[in-house]
């Protein structure tokens, strides 16, 4: 059985969710919105959820590109 919480599964999609948390809260902190209009910069619990939601699209798997194959369909028939 594999484990889950393997290596690469925490460095590939863990680590950028952590990191987008700290940027969200680093924007609210730095940046933020301090008349209370913002709806999300107001917020340091959005901020750090918002930027971890945008990690997690980061650390997403894409659809990989298939690789084509150099042998043309006349290798196949023993020419």
């Amino acid at each position: 059985m594999k484990k889950i919480l393997n290596k690469n599964f925490i460095v590939k999609r863990v680590f950028p969710v952590i990191g987008g948390a700290l940027l969200g809260y680093a924007y609210y902190y730095f940046i933020g919105c301090t008349n209370g209009r913002c709806a999300i910069t107001s917020n340091p619990y959005l901020s750090t959820v918002y930027g971890g939601l945008l990690g997690l699209l980061i650390a997403l798997p894409t659809k990989k590109k298939e690789k084509k194959d150099e042998r043309t369909r006349t290798d196949y028939e023993g020419h």
